[in-house]
């Protein structure tokens, strides 16, 4: 075992960040409980990272942004840290190829725990002391710092979940999961009149940058399936010959079906004894009524064609999900997979279980300005050739996701919890 969590795990909202920092930075350490310093030490392709390398990051992120410019006492806790565990941010530096994390096998795994409880220690006794506005604009950083870190909670489960799949011994990272139902019931639509709306946040509360300024949209009438595709609808268009036939797929899409040879989404195969699926509980057989995951904007775009339908706007999206609790399936929960779709209601699985793609590209609203100085760097500068996801994952923290939440990943990227919800138009 790697590590304990050092205290049990809570998922207390952020608006309070002094409060919040050490659950949230418990969890991380949660997620790593059964681990052992051989798992965390990997990397499996260059987009996943090693767990202790997210580890040491999101460490990074409080030390680089808050205790450097705050801590009147300031010293890193090591000289070389700012450069292996700086991201991207260029301003801040140098730093140590993406590809190569793998490689670090030091610092150890408790040198990296004591990095991370040094900094916690500064942190509490920083936060304590500064007052007025500069105490608003440290708690402007810790906030974001710990959304930052539950997105790292959220990259910890889906790069393991890869590294895992592609050891022949299918390691289990939690315990076995029950059967899944091998059926939903059927899929229905639900309308939205045409009319002028705006999206993008607005007023108190927390938002990346992305997510602002607040705008309007016309949008002409549409429905959205009321859930998440099923593994089992998915598994109709694979044996329809969906990945063999060019005419479903954009010319880019199809390229990589051929030329990577996509046949199953990433975490599917085929055994003598039927389909299964790859989990963080290890193989199982796939549960035809559990909503399809890990699968590109290529094959979502696919499906939908597939399937007489198309993939919502982000615009689209939000509207339906502004009236909709924050609920679901998230990494609160412990189960780290999708599940079923609960009792009728107008619109389910809006939030949690797998982030839905949308058609829309990953692009600046209008009046969009990204923050000055290093911080800038977090959203505004990948806003190219990506595509929007929404909605949050199973490996999602419920106090982390809201209706005007952007997620964006490259049209290819299949390693996350992305799965598929339908739209069409309405005369």
């Amino acid at each position: 075992m790697a590590t304990a969590p050092r205290s049990s795990p809570s998922f207390p909202p952020l608006s309070q960040p002094e409060e919040a920092f050490p659950c949230v930075r418990g969890v991380t350490e949660w997620l790593c409980r059964d681990l052992d310093p051989e798992d965390g030490v990997a990397q499996s392709m260059p987009d996943a990272s090693p767990t202790k390398w997210h580890l040491a990051h999101t460490t990074w992120f409080f030390e680089t942004f808050l205790l450097e410019t705050f801590d009147r006492a300031f010293a890193p806790f090591h000289p070389d840290f700012r450069f292996l565990f700086n991201s991207y941010y260029n301003a801040v530096g140098a730093r140590h190829a993406r590809p190569e994390r793998g490689l670090l096998t030091r610092p150890t795994w408790p040198e990296v725990l004591a990095y991370r409880a040094h900094v916690d220690e500064r942190v509490a006794t920083v936060m304590a002391r500064l007052d007025g506005d500069e105490r608003e604009r440290a708690r402007s950083i810790l906030e974001l710092g710990l959304h930052h870190e539950q997105q790292h909670q959220e990259l910890v489960l889906t790069d393991l979940k890869h590294l895992f799949a592609q050891n022949v011994l299918g390691p289990a990272y939690r315990s076995p999961l029950a059967a899944g139902p091998a059926k939903a019931e059927s899929l229905r639509w639900i309308g939205m009149p045409e009319g002028l709306r705006r999206i993008g946040h607005a007023g108190p509360g927390f938002a990346f940058d992305n997510e602002s300024p607040s705008h309007r949209r016309f949008l002409g009438a549409f429905a959205l399936s009321d859930r998440l595709v099923t593994n089992g609808e998915y598994l109709d268009f694979v044996e329809a010959g969906g990945y063999r036939t060019a005419s479903l797929w954009f010319d880019v899409g199809w390229q990589r079906v051929c030329e990577d040879g996509w046949e199953l989404p990433l975490y599917w195969r085929r055994t003598p004894g039927g389909l299964e699926e790859f989990t963080l509980a290890g193989w199982r057989e796939l549960a035809l009524g559990e909503p399809v995951s890990h699968v590109s904007y290529f094959e979502a775009q696919a499906f939908a064609t597939f399937a007489g339908a198309r993939l919502p706007t982000e615009a689209e999206w939000e509207v339906a999900a502004r009236t909709v609790p924050v609920a679901g399936n998230f990494i609160d929960s412990g189960r780290a997979h999708p599940q079923a779709a609960g009792p009728e209601q107008e619109l389910r699985q809006l939030f949690g279980d797998v982030w839905e793609w949308t058609q829309s590209d990953y692009a600046p609203y209008p009046g969009y300005r990204s923050a000055e100085g290093a911080l800038g760097e977090y959203n505004g500068k990948f806003m190219c050739d990506q595509r929007v996801l929404r909605g949050g994952s199973c490996a999602s923290s419920s106090s982390h996701l809201r209706a005007t939440y952007r997620n964006f990943f490259y049209p290819a990227d299949r390693w996350q919890f992305s799965g598929i919800r339908l739209a069409k138009d309405l005369s």
